[in-house]
């Protein structure tokens, strides 16, 4: 896949009226996320997406502390100049894809080193276990 085709896949999914605006979206998120993936799951997300796409994430300087998924998609709205609506719509239109693009395993891999809340974000139901019943 090239860089052009992923974001047109983002204009296509997040239903933006311009290849500018769906690139600006895509650049804004994996800016964001690259902070936030580590470790081998970072180097194989950045294997798996087109060379400039895995240098916006390869560049970052992970996080000691990720963000929560609400500070997550607080982060894209300040680095858009969006409301908080429009910046959930952005993180969830890329994340998701980025999700098609990785894989069930390293999609749970990346889930798995952020604090809950996320699998939403990337267009998964995240369950917990039902309460237990009082006898």
């Amino acid at each position: 896949m090239h860089w052009q085709q992923l974001v047109q896949q983002v204009r296509y999914s997040g239903r933006y009226a311009t290849g500018a605006e769906a690139e600006r979206v895509l650049r804004a998120v994996l800016t964001v996320l690259g902070g936030h993936v580590s470790s081998d799951e970072r180097c194989e997300l950045a294997g798996l997406l087109p060379e400039e796409a895995a240098a916006v994430i390869s560049r970052q300087i992970p996080l000691t502390q990720p963000l929560s998924a609400p500070g997550f998609v607080d982060a894209v709205a300040a680095r858009l100049a969006l409301g908080r609506p429009e910046a959930r719509w952005a993180t969830g239109t890329v994340l998701t894809l980025l999700a098609q693009h990785a894989g069930e395993d390293l999609t749970r891999r990346i889930l798995a080193e952020l604090p809950r809340g996320y699998a939403l974000l990337f267009g998964l139901a995240e369950l917990a276990p039902a309460p237990a019943a009082a006898a």
